[in-house]
């Protein structure tokens, strides 16, 4: 049976478009009776009148099933909630705020379009558990349906260089945790490539405990798969994600990969990584240690990164959605 699918996209941003780019991915593997098509909102998510006029705009646009990918949640005021799922990415935007603005946004955000829609998708056990304690509905709506890994990351082993290993961070961003990585690796023989803008503080950081690095930042995506090709291990020591990409793309390149012990994390990485407690210099210090010295450590790192990836291919992630869109629209 043939299923109409319209997925509702914000207005695209230049320099924005990791929501896209995932369903992309996604839309690629779908099964042939899924027929999709792309409505990108005319109008930015900016100031209640361009939001209020994006809820009417997209009336005319519904079909079998209306899928809203994240970002503009407030769309689903209008549409019909039997036929409507929202994908909601995480709710950081609420850790961040206080008082009068982060009710508006729990309100506009997260608590109206729950009631408007049918089911909401989100990327992680850990977001549905976030999703739950914000906003009191049933368990039942809200569905686990991971990110999936990018088509781009291939497989790519190489010898590991245990005279200076490469490590690729990825992030600089205050919860990425750049300055507890620096620290724990002072005085190790280690080249640290940074992926992200550098802060004074960080470079300050970085001078102080002498360590060699390079740093890049606004790369093309091949760039950055080249990154993780060339590198040895992969840093992935935040203190938050919702999901938390750069695992599997490192598990996906044949990376060995350190990672926290909180948020999602270690539901992404599975077997495949090195748990730490990221508040810890300590343990960061010693699981890069261990990976350096242990080849045979590194070598099953590598194999169950290998196997938990196949978790996260867009042909997996694409059978989850078909078979919710065919739930909603047999019942």
């Amino acid at each position: 049976m043939k299923i109409n699918v319209t997925y509702f996209f914000r207005k695209p941003f230049a320099d924005y478009f990791s929501i896209e780019e995932l369903f992309g991915f996604i839309q690629s593997a779908l099964p042939g009776h899924i027929v999709f098509r792309n409505y990108y909102l005319k109008r930015y998510s900016k100031g209640w009148k361009d939001r209020l006029l994006s809820c009417f705009e997209v009336i005319p646009h519904q079909s079998d099933i209306n899928h809203i990918t994240g970002d503009i949640h407030f769309v689903a005021f209008f549409m019909r909630k039997r036929r409507t799922v929202l994908t909601i990415h995480d709710l950081e935007v609420l850790r961040r705020l206080k008082g009068v603005s982060r009710f508006v946004v729990w309100l506009f955000w997260f608590y109206l379009p729950a009631l408007r829609v049918r089911y909401i998708t989100v990327i992680s056990g850990f977001t549905k558990e976030v999703l739950l304690k914000e906003v009191r509905i049933s368990p039942d709506k809200v569905v686990v349906i991971h990110n999936c890994v990018s088509p781009a990351i291939q497989y790519k082993p190489k010898p590991f260089n245990t005279v200076r290993p490469n490590i690729l961070h990825i992030g600089t961003a205050h919860n990425k945790n750049l300055e507890r990585l620096i620290e724990a690796i002072a005085g190790m023989p280690v080249h640290l490539t940074i992926l992200g803008h550098l802060r004074d503080h960080q470079l300050q950081l970085l001078q102080q405990y002498n360590v060699e690095y390079t740093n890049y930042f606004n790369l093309s995506y091949d760039k950055v798969v080249e990154l993780y090709q060339a590198c040895d291990l992969v840093s992935f020591v935040s203190l938050y994600e919702g999901f938390g990409m750069p695992i599997i793309e490192a598990q996906a390149t044949g990376r060995p990969v350190v990672t926290s012990n909180c948020t999602s994390m270690p539901e992404v990485a599975g077997e495949g990584a090195l748990i730490v407690d990221p508040t810890r210099t300590g343990q960061i210090r010693e699981a890069i240690s261990r990976i350096i010295s242990d080849e045979a450590l590194r070598g099953q790192l590598v194999e169950k990164g290998l196997e938990n990836v196949k978790r996260f291919t867009p042909a997996a992630i694409a059978a989850r959605y078909a078979q919710l869109y065919e739930q909603m629209l047999n019942s």
